[in-house]
């Protein structure tokens, strides 16, 4: 394996917005999170298009994936690419499949680079402008409130939010299989309904349990996803880079080996994330609750510590707004308004009905910064030690692994 791994600062400066389609960018393009499930869909020879890919065939051969008449996907939240790379010491099945070039290149998540936004970008192959999940909290446009999109709290209905079709459906309703595999808890759970349904869906308590069913869904031709969760909850708990997490990020690539020992021969084995992380400074905590020229005009405060948005005041201006965050925050954060994201590309297509969802500005932040608001959130949920959401390579590279069983 031959990584050359970029020093701390380089992997927390801000990047620019990874663009969405089927051709090569600098940044995203065909090298996206939205590209897995419809390069899938061709490699399965059941070519699925969205209003982002329109050529299947194109992504998957821009990606290198082979085909395969059966493929296990597996999204492990939380991991990072630059994640991997630091600890690849610890997971000797990732390390090998990483001595393939293939395996070497980071793709791009969506902005936010976070768990809401990502599933719904990841299953519908599209991106948040369109599915309406554009952070952790963020407008209800039924009762102009914050609603948070993991449990659906004070959210309107998923299917309501979320009405771009799933690749899963679209799979489904061509008679292809399609097997999801994860905590039964999350079978009929709000986010699934809204990002992942379409799928026939098995639950299991037990990591070993939930490979089994995965594996054993690969006999048959079709797509299996399993969704792992241990780096994302412990890296939030203690910190990605707490021993913590080293244990759970070993445990993930036991999990991953093990898939490829028991998958059927011939399977595609493709590993991807939904976001990577990055360790929080407490000296670098800014609460808007402490800063009155912060909080001057602002509504509310949704997205989430990396990516702020921000709702104004009915009589304020966010472009005034903008300007005195940026003034205040300088080189520790970058401030648009609305349209200057949406110019930029950050959403991808926004239909008109996820305007009024987004805030009147984006905040992203930088380096270790985490811009909070204590009138709102919780202590605990302000002072979390490892985060994402914003523009660094470390929170927006993401791995496409790749391995046939």
């Amino acid at each position: 394996m031959s990584i050359d791994v970029p020093d701390h600062e380089a992997l927390l400066r801000l990047t620019t917005p990874a663009t969405y389609g089927d051709g090569m960018a600098s940044r995203g393009g065909a090298l996206h999170l939205s590209s897995v499930l419809p390069a899938i869909s061709d490699a399965i020879g059941s070519p699925v298009s969205t209003r982002i890919h329109a050529n299947p065939a194109a992504v998957r051969e821009a990606l290198g994936m082979p085909t395969a008449s059966s493929v296990i996907v597996v999204l492990v939240d939380g991991l990072g690419y630059w994640n991997i790379v630091s600890r690849i010491g610890h997971a000797p099945y990732l390390r090998s499949l990483l001595s393939d070039s293939v395996n070497q290149r980071p793709i791009s998540t969506c902005t936010p680079s976070t768990t809401v936004a990502a599933m719904a970008t990841f299953g519908t192959g599209t991106c948040p402008g369109l599915t309406g999940m554009t952070g952790y909290t963020q407008r209800n446009p039924h009762t102009g409130q914050l609603c948070q999109l993991i449990q659906f709290r004070d959210a309107p209905e998923p299917e309501d939010v979320q009405r771009m079709p799933t690749v899963f459906d679209t799979l489904t309703g061509r008679g292809v299989r399609v097997t999801s595999v994860g905590l039964p808890k999350f079978a009929n759970s709000p986010l699934t309904r809204a990002a992942l349904r379409g799928s026939d869906y098995h639950g299991n308590l037990s990591p070993t349990g939930r490979i089994r069913l995965a594996c054993e869904a690969a006999r048959e031709p079709g797509l299996t996803y399993l969704y792992i969760r241990d780096t994302d909850k412990v890296g939030h708990a203690y910190g990605w880079d707490s021993d913590r997490w080293v244990g759970a990020f070993e445990g993930v690539d036991a999990q991953l080996h093990m898939i490829r020992r028991r998958a059927p021969r011939g399977t595609l084995i493709v590993i991807t994330a939904d976001h990577g992380m990055i360790q929080t400074d407490p000296d670098q905590r800014i609460d808007v609750a402490g800063h009155p020229e912060l909080a001057q005009g602002v509504h509310m405060v949704g997205g989430e510590p990396r990516a702020p948005m921000l709702y104004t005041d009915d009589d304020t201006d966010p472009e005034q707004v903008a300007q005195r965050w940026q003034e205040a925050l300088g080189d520790l954060a970058q401030v648009r308004t609305r349209a200057q994201a949406a110019n930029a590309g950050m959403f991808g297509q926004i239909d008109d009905r996820v305007i009024p969802m987004l805030g009147d500005v984006i905040v992203h932040a930088a380096q270790r910064v985490t811009i909070v608001d204590s009138r709102t959130q919780n202590d605990k949920a302000t002072r979390l030690p490892s985060v994402h959401g914003s523009l660094s390579m470390a929170e927006m590279d993401i791995p496409l692994i790749m391995d046939m069983a």
